[in-house]
Parts: structure tokens; C-alpha cells; sequence
């Protein structure tokens, strides 16, 4: 099996546009949570998110590029394109066959898909639709598109399942360079899930938090007082490839991916297993293909949403693979960027590769009054971010379906 490395890094986030302002940003334990600008919310139980700031897409692309993909596609290309240029890539240096896309995308056009049926709704029942309709909407044409841009000719699909999306991207891109089939690949996930339907059928299902008058305050995981997840936006892009290949070309290898471990729940459409057993199958598995002990790894980016449930499942996964009082420290970033879903994955690798190359652990935000069953069993960083060896650092995703995946990212 061939060695992975990342090689490049692409995010646009709701606490930072690019990989440095949003690293500055999580490290200074900035919400990023504030009223929605993006639909009038008013009759709405949420009537706040995590939304991308001071940000044009035309800043980015022409109009023309822009009229033709939906916004989480365009998403995409942004962080890809940072990305591409971190990494130091010619790619008509690079035989394109051997380079691939595997793009994740929870909801995919959903903006497009409420835009085209509401005006056809409204209208008067004769069907004007865009033409761009279906190539908008669909979740996989973010891979299509990147692999167009860039002339890339190997594997190119799209992975969904749900908040574990990009994880899942990530271990599929992983293990086809591992096998050989790829030298290089792209890889991350995009989301763009602030829209009316979307709020308002979470909304529905009891999932987010309504505390509107207080928005930035509002994700607080692991604390007594949660009531709910903060929807959030944007994308994360890596570069994942192959070690000769980052050798020969001259790259800077950012980080190593030494493991990925997948699982289901098998229990519920929506909620997680009262006792994390599929994340604890994950978990063990990431650690079995990394080939190192639980007590190797010096970080875990838990998925921990700030649900009631979700965040003690998986702290009780946690508690059977690493064990009571571990020192392992616990961090849960989307107390700061709210719950990007498909590309939650793909920006918390981000943070995890950060962590390694800055020796920081971002903090938790918000949680001021921690679960008592938790408050003295685990390390949860809190407050402030801490300065510490990282060595090996795992990120844990799950989504609804009981899809679970998990990554390990190496210091190198």
C-alpha cells in the first residue's frame, strides 16, 4: 500500500474565506453564528446561521461561470482553487489521467431546486425552467466541474452520506492512491444549505437551536444547556497524494492520512445510538488501519453538534475506545462555525492537518456548564485554544442514516 500525504489546503468558511484567516480565526475562538441575511427568517423558530462573510462570488468567478452552477458547486471550485495553489500544482506538468476528483455534497442545489419550483409554483402553471436546472442541482456536478476546470481525466465521482460526506470523500480518495488507481487526488465537500426550506425543515425535526437572541452563543457542545445544532456553509478542499508523487514533483507535504474507519449505526433514520456504537466501530477501525494505539492520538475533532443526544453517543464511543480520564483532548469547532453538514468533514481535516503543523488545539466555545457525566471523565479543551504537541489527530463525522466516518491525520 502506497503512503498518502496532503499537499494542499482550500477553505471558505463562515469565520474565514481562505485556510489562514479561518486557522487565525478558529485559534482566536471566533463565532461565527449571526442573524440570516440570506431570506427574510422572521416567521422562522431559527432565525439565525452561520453564513459566509463579506463574501461575491463574483469576486472569484465571471458571471457567466457563476449563472451556471449553483452556489454550493461554486463553493467548491473557490476552495479547490485555493487549494491548487497551496499545493504548488502544474498540472500540465502531471499526466491528468492518473488525477481525480471525489467531491462531497450533502444536499447538493438545493438553492437551485427551491429557486426553480417555487417560480414554477408561483407562475401561471406553464413550465419555464431554467434550461441549467438539472446540471445545477444535481450533487455531483461540484466534481464534474472541478475535473473540467483542471482537465482531470481519472476517478471522478461524489460521495453523500450525509453530515459525513467529505470524511467519507476523503477515505475513498485515501484509499484509491493507497491502491494505486490515483496519484493525486482532490477531495473535500461544499455545502450551501441556508435557504427557507432547508431552515425550516430542521427546524421541524427539532434539531436546531433557537436561541435567536443570543446567535453567536448559540452552539455550545458537551453543555447542559444545548438545544440544537447551528446550520453553517462553505466548502473544504484537499489535496491528497501519493508520497512519491509529492517527492518528484518538489511539494510540501502539509500532514499524512494514515487511517479511515466507516460504520453505521444501524438504529435510527435521524438519531445516533445511545451508546456511539457505530462510532465506536469507526473509531476503532481508523485506529486499526493507522496501526497505532488509541493512545497515540493527542487530538480528537469530535462531531459533537450541540444536539442533546449526538453529543453524549459519541463521548460514549469515546469512553470505550480511549477509556475514563484519557489524555487525549477533546475539541468541538462547530461551537465556531456552526454544522457545515457534507463539508463539515472537509474543514474539520483542516483544522486537524492545522493542529499538527501549529502544535494547537482549537477550543470549544460557549460551554461555560459542562455535562456532568462528562465534566470530569474527559479532556475538553474549553475557553481557549491550547498549545501542545499534536502528533496524531482524529476527526469523527456522522450523519443521518447512521453513516459514520473517521480520519487520522499524521504529523510528518
Amino acid at each position: 500500500m502506497k503512503r498518502v500525504v496532503i499537499t494542499g489546503l482550500g477553505a471558505l468558511t463562515p469565520i474565514g474565506n481562505n485556510v489562514p484567516e479561518f486557522w487565525k480565526n478558529i485559534v482566536a475562538g471566533k463565532s461565527g453564528a449571526a442573524a440570516i441575511t440570506k431570506f427574510d427568517a422572521t416567521k422562522f423558530k431559527t432565525k439565525f446561521a452561520c453564513e459566509l462573510k463579506d463574501f461575491d462570488v463574483l469576486d472569484f468567478m465571471d458571471k457567466n461561470e457563476a449563472r451556471r452552477s449553483d452556489l454550493f458547486s461554486q463553493y467548491a471550485l473557490i476552495a479547490v482553487d485555493e487549494a491548487v495553489k497551496n499545493a504548488g500544482i502544474d498540472f500540465e506538468k502531471l499526466n491528468t489521467n492518473r488525477i481525480g476528483v471525489i467531491w462531497g455534497s450533502g444536499n447538493g442545489g438545493i438553492n437551485t431546486f427551491e429557486e426553480q419550483v417555487t417560480e414554477f409554483v408561483q407562475g401561471d402553471g406553464t413550465p419555464k425552467f431554467n434550461p441549467f436546472f438539472i446540471p445545477k442541482m444535481i450533487a455531483n456536478m461540484a466534481s464534474g466541474l472541478i475535473s473540467i476546470k483542471y482537465g482531470l481525466r481519472g476517478i471522478n465521482f461524489t460521495t453523500v452520506s450525509a453530515c459525513a460526506t467529505s470524511n467519507t470523500a476523503i477515505i475513498d480518495a485515501f484509499n484509491y492512491i493507497r491502491w494505486g488507481k490515483a496519484d493525486m487526488m482532490i477531495t473535500g465537500g461544499s455545502e450551501a444549505p441556508i435557504t427557507p426550506s432547508s431552515i425550516g425543515a430542521f427546524n421541524a425535526s427539532k434539531a436546531l437551536s433557537t436561541r435567536n437572541e443570543t446567535p453567536e452563543q448559540a452552539s455550545r457542545p458537551f453543555d447542559i444547556n444545548r438545544d440544537g445544532f447551528v446550520m453553517g456553509e462553505g466548502a473544504g478542499a484537499l489535496i491528497l497524494e501519493s508520497y512519491e508523487s509529492a517527492i518528484r514533483r518538489g511539494a510540501k507535504i502539509l500532514a499524512e492520512i494514515v487511517g479511515g474507519g466507516m460504520a453505521a449505526d444501524a438504529y435510527h433514520m435521524v438519531g445516533t445510538h445511545p451508546e456511539g456504537e457505530g462510532a465506536y466501530l469507526g473509531m476503532v477501525e481508523a485506529l486499526d488501519e493507522a496501526q497505532i494505539k488509541p493512545s497515540d492520538i493527542n487530538y480528537i475533532n469530535a462531531h459533537a453538534t450541540s444536539t442533546p443526544q449526538g453529543d453524549l453517543s459519541e463521548m460514549k464511543a469515546i469512553e470505550r475506545v480511549f477509556g475514563l480520564n484519557s489524555p487525549v483532548k477533546i475539541s468541538a469547532t462547530k461551537s465556531m462555525t456552526g454544522h457545515l453538514l457534507g463539508a463539515a468533514g472537509a474543514v474539520e481535516a483542516i483544522i486537524c492537518i492545522k493542529s499538527l503543523q501549529e502544535n494547537i488545539i482549537p477550543s470549544t466555545i460557549n460551554t461555560s456548564d459542562v455535562e456532568p457525566s462528562l465534566a470530569n471523565n474527559f479532556d475538553i479543551v474549553l475557553g481557549k485554544a491550547l498549545s501542545t504537541t499534536v502528533n496524531y489527530a482524529m476527526s469523527n463525522t456522522f450523519g443521518f442514516g447512521g453513516h459514520i466516518a473517521t480520519t487520522i491525520f499524521k504529523k510528518i
